[in-house]
């Protein structure tokens, strides 16, 4: 291992060197002497308890180097070819300076970064004040991230010139007054590199850190001191207002997670990968641009009292860059427990001159009151109580079959993913644990009675991770239920904090705490839901960008792998049952408009994916806007003729009959169409088709079991 050389002197030579064309600007980050302590201990406790503990050594030194500077820049904006040749001089040098403490250089790598980004700032301010020709059909290559990095100033400020040309024909082409796009575009500019300037040491050490945690398993990280004291209160925030989960990626606050009962899911615009424009407050308030801002200050801007209005104007994630935000109106309100607690509905559909009753179970997550449960309440709130007065409700009212909706589900409490399966099987093994020991033990459902026989359909999608997929898999292996919809996310990890006060002398400053992957999830029959998630017995349309979502896309993600076989009794034979199920599902997709339209835009989306270029010509741009607002009448029209009953007789009718977040029991299908047909986004499905779809495979189940249970009674009445 090379000899650690990062003395203050070299140091300052040599970013000397790299500041020829720079301005110097004053700045006091340097690693603080806690920190020293922190990053030894981390390496310790990633090596001895970590289940995928990796080395610290030269070859893993070159990747932490190659990890940070992506991080910082990771569309190869602001650092030259120099710069990162400079840094790589000491490519091999990281490990020791990890584990020793002595982290001077990440510091200095960061001031650069700074200090490019003032550059880049100052021009782009400059350039505001000359007028930009749009009549000219040139190229900006938006993703840089496979293209080379710049070797020279004049590279440098030909692409940011194109760069900020784009900036200002998207604010045009949404019909933004000059005067406005500058001001905008200045505040932009300066709070970005405000928001960078801003960073102290407790942030570059946690860039840093992770930097090298995060390489080694993609649900391992490193929360420093304030990040982990205020870690449940930011948790709370985040989720205060609207009911979403932010996150911060390319100068954009984004939506992670739409949470399940909050007001953004009622609302029903917002998605996942959605990036965060502007917020306005009330019916009619000024927007203000938030492009650039940190996650916490837009999350000010969001939060505020229960029934106040706010307004996002965003851009979805599959937008074509230089698509015009459009506006989603959301009226705030706390994401109370009730709200995320299992919900359910009764479907009637249709089969002929037949009407099947189904249930619905909505579960969002996998709650448990732990305080509660501690406490030794009876009535503790949790998923399987809950789920278990649905079912005993449902048998009351003679539902025929069940449908459970683990759709965006991320998981929760592992107990009561293990006590839920146990409502539908007899007594055995749910999921087994194996730790970084190698060790495994079987979690197991003890309690031998079942709470719903009938049959029953799991349906789930990209998002449904963790605690859903202990569940879906359990079922799927005892053959108690059919899985349909999406695969999986793929998360078959499980992770805990450690606080690293506990093994520090020094009780003068935290030291913040390690979130470490220590076990992994297998299923009953062996297999894994890591990497490759749940995989669904009928498959349904993969849904545009979903198919570079989960925990494969991941280059560290931990891979599938199996143990030995669990003990256990099948419940259940569905062999013969499923291909039977498949084969009307795909008669029916055939036919149905919605599923055409998702892969009508899977198709475009990969289309355009590859394409890594946007024109700056404005007659260009209001031609491909033109031809995406056609395409979503002409989908609007179609949606209207599907609610006005134009369907395939394939397509068996399912009428909502009980909803539990309903005020009436009783739900008018008029109003229901009126309140489709009048959406603002002409892109929204006409219902929630997905769920739909399910409830007619389960209606299906239904028939083959009844047909099969004729058979035998036939069979039996013969032979006497």
């Amino acid at each position: 291992m090379k000899t650690l050389i990062l003395k203050s002197i070299i140091i300052s030579i040599l970013f000397l060197g790299l500041q020829i064309t720079a301005k110097t600007i004053p700045t006091s980050l340097k690693p603080e002497p806690y920190q020293k302590e922190t990053s030894r201990w981390l390496v310790r406790l990633l090596e001895q308890l970590h289940y995928k503990p990796v080395k610290l050594d030269d070859e893993f030194s070159k990747k932490i180097l190659d990890n940070y500077i992506e991080i910082l820049d990771p569309n190869k904006v602001y650092f030259y070819v120099a710069d990162v040749k400079k840094f790589q001089e000491h490519q091999f040098e990281l490990d020791d300076a990890i584990k020793s403490g002595n982290v001077e250089l990440a510091f200095q790598i960061f001031k650069l970064y700074v200090q490019r980004i003032k550059e880049r700032t100052d021009y782009s301010l400059e350039l505001l004040n000359k007028p930009f020709d749009f009549s000219q059909d040139e190229k900006y290559i938006w993703d840089r991230e496979d293209q080379p990095r710049i070797s020279s100033e004049k590279e440098m400020n030909s692409l940011w010139k194109k760069r900020v040309k784009n900036d200002f024909l998207n604010l045009k082409l949404a019909s933004k007054e000059e005067s406005k796009i500058k001001e905008i575009l200045s505040k932009r500019y300066k709070r970005i590199y405000k928001r960078v300037n801003e960073s102290n040491n407790e942030d570059v050490f946690q860039y840093f850190i992770n930097s090298y945690v995060n390489l080694i398993e993609p649900h391992t990280s490193y929360l420093a001191p304030r990040t982990s004291e205020n870690f449940k209160i930011n948790m709370s925030l985040s989720l205060q207002g609207i009911g979403a989960l932010l996150g911060f990626e390319d100068d954009h606050v984004t939506i992670k997670k739409i949470i399940k009962g909050g007001p953004a899911e009622k609302q029903g615009g917002l998605k996942n990968g959605d990036k965060i424009v502007a917020v306005g407050q009330g019916d009619s308030g000024n927007f203000i641009d938030v492009v650039g801002w940190r996650t916490d200050d837009v999350v000010e801007k969001i939060r505020g009292e229960k029934g106040t209005i706010v307004r996002l104007s965003v851009i979805s994630d599959d937008d074509l860059i230089g698509t015009k935000p459009h506006t989603i109106t959301i009226t705030r309100d706390k994401v109370k427990l009730e709200e995320q607690a299992a919900q359910y509905q009764i479907l009637n559909v249709h089969l002929g001159d037949k009407l099947h009753k189904i249930g619905v179970i909505n579960l969002p997550a996998f709650y448990l009151d732990f305080e509660a449960k501690a406490r030794g309440d009876k009535d503790y709130r949790s998923t399987t109580s809950d789920v278990k007065n649905i079912l005993n409700e449902f048998k009351e009212k003679n539902v025929e079959a069940l449908v459970m909706d683990l759709r965006n589900n991320g998981g929760g409490s592992l107990l009561e993913a293990r006590d839920l399966t146990g409502l539908f099987i007899d007594k055995g093994p749910v999921v087994q644990i194996k730790n970084s020991r190698g060790s495994v033990q079987v979690d197991r459902d003890t309690d031998n009675s079942i709470a719903w026989t009938q049959p029953m359909v799991v349906l789930e999608n990209r998002s449904s991770a963790s605690a859903s997929e202990i569940f879906a898999a359990a079922l799927q292996d005892y053959g108690r239920a059919v899985i349909v919809g999406e695969r999986s996310f793929g998360k078959g990890t499980v992770q805990s904090l450690i606080p690293l006060d506990n093994y520090s002398n020094n009780k003068e400053h935290p030291m913040g705490q390690l979130k470490l992957t220590l076990s992994q999830f297998f299923r009953i029959n062996g297999g894994s839901t890591q990497n490759r998630g749940v995989i669904p017995d009928i498959h349904f349309p993969i849904r545009a960008g979903s198919d570079s979502y989960g925990e494969s896309e991941y280059e560290n993600a931990l891979p599938w792998t199996s143990i030995r076989r669990s003990n256990y009794t099948m419940q259940g034979n569905l062999t013969r049952d499923i291909p039977v199920l498949r084969k009307n599902y795909k008669s029916r997709v055939t036919v149905n408009p919605e599923f055409g339209f998702i892969d009508e835009d899977r198709i475009e989306y990969n289309k355009l994916k590859k394409d890594i270029t946007v024109s700056l010509s404005e007659e260009v741009r209001r031609q491909e806007t033109q031809e995406r607002e056609a395409k979503k009448i002409q989908r609007k029209k179609k949606r209207e003729a599907i609610l006005k009953g134009e369907l395939n007789p394939l397509i068996s009718v399912v009428e909502v009959l009980f909803d539990s977040e309903d005020d009436n029991a009783e739900v008018d299908k008029t109003d229901d169409e009126d309140e489709l047909t009048n959406t603002e986004n002409n892109s929204e499905p006409a219902d929630d088709f997905i769920l739909m779809e399910a409830a007619r495979i389960v209606t299906d189940l239904i028939e083959i079991k009844s047909e099969k249970l004729l058979a035998q009674t036939d069979k039996i009445e013969s032979k006497k």
